[in-house]
């Protein structure tokens, strides 16, 4: 189950990438070249930039590669090592709990209550939102699922 929500993430993060290129190329293609700039195009770049930053960082939590300190955890021995990445783990699946989930959860409410929609596109606000939730609920799965780094001493590990 884990690697299909693995798969279905790549896939989503594919398409929202290409919907955000193709968007951004109509914008200036639609702009010079016709003369007239397509008033939609800024508004789904956004949306779809969003999206993939809140995507992006489950994907990421997902292989083991979301914001870290490690220059503490390089620098200790195994058991110390095994901790540290316990305790990270409980403090991005808390954050992603209090923060995305419930949080998020309350500001798609809102929005869905307010029936606010956006302006070029029409869409539900709510829907826009609701990434924040979603990404939340990934990311608690994703962190206490075995990740390529879990084994490789923390000094190993490469970062970019």
């Amino acid at each position: 189950m884990i690697r299909g929500i693995h798969r279905l993430l790549e896939y989503s993060l594919v398409a929202l990438m290409l919907t955000l290129v193709g968007s951004v190329l109509w914008q200036v293609l639609s702009r010079y070249l016709l003369g007239t700039p397509a008033f939609w195009t800024e508004e789904l770049a956004r949306f779809a930039l969003v999206w993939v930053g809140l995507l992006g960082a489950a994907y990421a939590a997902a292989h083991g590669q979301h914001l870290a300190l490690d220059i503490v955890p390089a620098r200790a021995g195994p058991k110390m090592q095994a901790f540290y990445r316990q305790s990270s783990r409980i403090a991005v699946a808390t954050f992603a709990t209090a923060v995305m989930i419930i949080g998020g959860g309350r500001l798609v409410a809102i929005t869905w209550q307010l029936d606010q929609v956006s302006a070029a596109l029409g869409l539900p606000m709510a829907l826009v939102y609701a990434v924040v939730p979603l990404s939340g609920c990934l990311i608690v799965l994703f962190a206490f699922q075995e990740t390529p780094t879990d084994n490789v001493p923390a000094s190993e590990v490469n970062h970019g």
